[in-house]
């Protein structure tokens, strides 16, 4: 059975911007990523709401991706591959973050897994780094993502360059999905199922399935 990671925020638990509610789970990005990939692949979720890569959320709390890696990577090993998907909460306005550190924090992740035992045979497992959709038409979250629209713009290209840094594999999101205009951050059903068949593509290359 290969297995993979999923770690992300509220994109990957299946936030849904029309109704605030949670996408059933054949509606998630995962879960079409499971769908398509079969049987012999097992799909981990490990999305949470407000995550960041590597800052702690002084208003939220518990949100500090770096936090939390380790011990998600000893709970689910022997892992084949770790996808992350980090960076749209790090856009809030009271990190005051540049797109380049964003990006760096996101890469600080792809160094903590490869610097893990939690792959086959002790070593660490395979990266996928995808980078998230620019921000949409902002609505009720206008104010706390003030001045995202512009950084979050930049960010797939510091992401490529992150991924280059740390050897592992990038995948741009936006070529195939868009964050919704309803809220101007989470995906609509249509970008869960476009980002899942996207994803499952690269996931048979990287693994030979």
């Amino acid at each position: 059975m290969v297995e993979v990671l999923c770690y992300g925020d509220s994109n990957t638990w299946g936030y849904n911007p029309l109704t605030k509610e949670r996408y059933e789970k054949d509606e998630r990005w995962t879960g079409v990523l499971q769908k398509t990939l079969g049987s012999d692949c097992h799909i981990i979720e490990e999305g949470l709401n407000g995550r960041t890569t590597v800052w702690d959320d002084p208003i939220e709390g518990y949100k500090n991706g770096k936090t939390y890696l380790i011990p998600c990577l000893e709970t689910h090993k022997p892992l084949d591959l770790v996808i992350i998907m980090l960076g749209t909460n790090d856009m809030k306005k009271r990190f005051s973050l540049s797109a380049y550190d964003i990006a760096q924090g996101a890469g600080a992740l792809v160094d903590v897994v490869d610097k893990s035992n939690c792959g086959r045979m002790e070593k660490p497992p395979r990266v996928l780094l995808l980078a998230p959709p620019p921000l949409g038409k902002l609505t009720e979250f206008a104010e706390m993502f003030e001045g995202g629209t512009e950084k979050s713009k930049r960010l797939s290209q510091h992401y490529k360059n992150a991924a280059l840094e740390y050897g592992c594999e990038f995948f741009d999101t936006s070529t195939v999905i868009r964050s919704s205009d309803v809220d101007g951050v989470h995906l609509e059903k249509e970008d869960h199922k476009a980002l899942g068949k996207a994803v499952a593509e690269i996931v048979k290359r990287i693994l030979d399935l």
